[in-house]
């Protein structure tokens, strides 16, 4: 593609006044890092967290740069240069038109929130392919495409490797969970939504965003990109919910509302557990979902999904059959159970409604006795850290706080925040242990047969650390002591 072509583009976008002259000079691919430039293509320097692009434009030049692009005055460089205002902007907006605008014929669908996008994309995704449509899926686990699954750096994207593995989909349908900070950094600049998805708004990332109205401001970017027919799928139940439904309908924006109100679009009539069951009301009237997952969270994530799809054109009463084959997603509300054995759930829940939910629903599933296992991330956001303690000290009947990602900070330091933040906040419920899957057998040992376990924090993710039990994740770990046949 014609360097020449690709500034104009930024010229529309009013990120670059500079013009161009030499039609000649021809882009063959692109790079943010100066180790994958081949030659002929233009590397976008972006200053990051820990490195800045613009140190590395000799390298990218030595690679066989032909162009370089970044914020920075830089002066006498062999290849050209254009100076603009945000280089993560830039490479989102020259990536899509790169690969000549790959979303462009798909159904693209966008879920934000604070919880459910990682159980709502997955269900989704059953849903459409149940009745028809092909779907690629990028999210917090993995990326899907094409029935490929490939391994997640982010929940979601950087720009060019979304527009890059866009170009080589063949499905229908794109569903994309996307993150506040993939909104600030432009990961979806470009990109037009027919359907975008607010689940909820609780006390996270707080050490990236200065407060709970820059954090929705963030989320609300999403709903900004819908295209002029998209339509909003809002849990109004929830009060963020409620003052978005109420700014897109000053914007004229298309919503459909679910939850308990009566005035919902999808209204969540009733609910219970054993079996899991929930009643909705929608246009059609009245109707019954049956389904295999717990917890009113994910109560909320199907009526999300079910929502959408109807709004898709699925027929009603196929859909309602789509449920009973979706058997959750790994590390959300993972359920383990063995005869003689306490039940065992992992989940990711790290922030504090996250883990109310989860402790909640082993309640009202009947728990004799709840056992939590969780931690803090080190070098994250410690204001939401006095909540989750004050709520597992209220729900739960022992809770052993123990390590999460050090994340950097030394395990001494993190042992003693631990002791520190239990004598202020705990209560006598809590216990402290360094090593997580030693704390994981002691809840699995004490809990008895009626008993709940809950283990929350990391769901599918990896270990950082070397622990005494030679496991890699926490559901590794459960099984390691609750299915013991697996390990004999």
């Amino acid at each position: 593609m014609k360097f020449q072509d690709l500034l104009q583009q930024l010229q529309l976008h009013q990120e670059v006044d500079a013009t161009y002259s030499d039609d000649t000079l021809t882009i063959e691919g692109m790079e943010a890092s100066s180790s994958e430039i081949r030659p002929g293509y233009l590397f976008v320097a972006i200053k990051g967290y820990s490195k800045n692009g613009h140190d590395y434009i000799q390298d990218a030049i030595q690679n066989g740069a032909a162009a370089i692009i970044g914020e920075e005055d830089h002066h006498d460089l062999p290849v050209p240069y254009v100076k603009v205002k945000s280089s993560r902007k830039v490479l989102a907006v020259l990536s899509h038109v790169f690969y000549g605008r790959p979303s462009d014929g798909k159904t693209i669908i966008g879920i934000t929130g604070t919880n459910g996008k990682t159980t709502t994309s997955y269900l989704l995704k059953h849903i459409l392919e149940q009745n028809g449509y092909s779907c690629a899926l990028f999210g917090s686990i993995r990326n899907i495409i094409n029935g490929e699954e490939f391994p997640a750096a982010n929940t979601t994207p950087n720009a060019l490797e979304f527009n890059r593995a866009l170009a080589n989909s063949r499905d229908d349908v794109v569903i994309m969970e996307v993150s506040s900070h993939a909104l600030i950094q432009y990961r979806v600049e470009g990109i037009l939504f027919d359907y975008a998805l607010f689940t909820n708004l609780t006390h996270d990332h707080l050490d990236y965003h200065d407060s709970m109205e820059d954090y929705f401001n963030a989320k609300k970017m999403l709903f900004d990109k819908l295209k002029a027919d998209g339509t909003a799928v809002i849990n109004t139940d929830d009060s963020w919910g409620e003052h978005l439904d109420q700014l897109l309908n000053k914007e004229n924006v298309s919503t459909c509302t679910i939850g308990e109100r009566e005035d919902a679009d999808v209204e969540i009539v009733d609910y219970q557990w054993n079996p899991p069951q929930i009643k909705i009301k929608d246009n059609e009237g009245l109707a019954s979902i049956h389904w295999r997952m717990y917890g009113v969270h994910n109560m909320y994530n199907l009526s999300m999904a079910y929502a959408t799809a109807k709004r898709m054109g699925v027929d009603r009463e196929q859909l309602l059959h789509s449920f009973d084959g979706f058997h959750g997603v790994d590390g959300r509300f993972q359920v383990f159970k063995e005869k003689g054995r306490p039940t065992v759930i992992v989940d990711y829940a790290h922030t504090p409604d996250a883990i109310f939910q989860s402790l909640r629903t082993a309640k009202e599933c009947g728990a004799e006795r709840i056992f939590h296992v969780f931690g803090f991330r080190g070098d994250r956001d410690q204001t939401k850290r006095r909540e989750m303690i004050s709520i597992t000290s209220e729900w739960s009947d022992a809770y052993l706080l123990t390590f999460d990602d050090l994340n950097g900070v030394s395990a001494e330091v993190m042992e003693e925040t631990l002791y520190k933040l239990q004598k202020a906040y705990g209560n006598e419920k809590g216990s402290i242990h360094s090593d997580r899957t030693l704390a994981i057998q002691q809840a699995i040992e004490t809990a008895e047969e009626n008993d709940w376990v809950l283990v929350t924090g990391k769901g599918n993710e990896t270990y950082k650390q070397t622990f005494s039990v030679p496991t890699t994740t926490d559901e590794e770990t459960v099984r390691y002591f609750t299915y013991e046949k697996c390990h004999k």
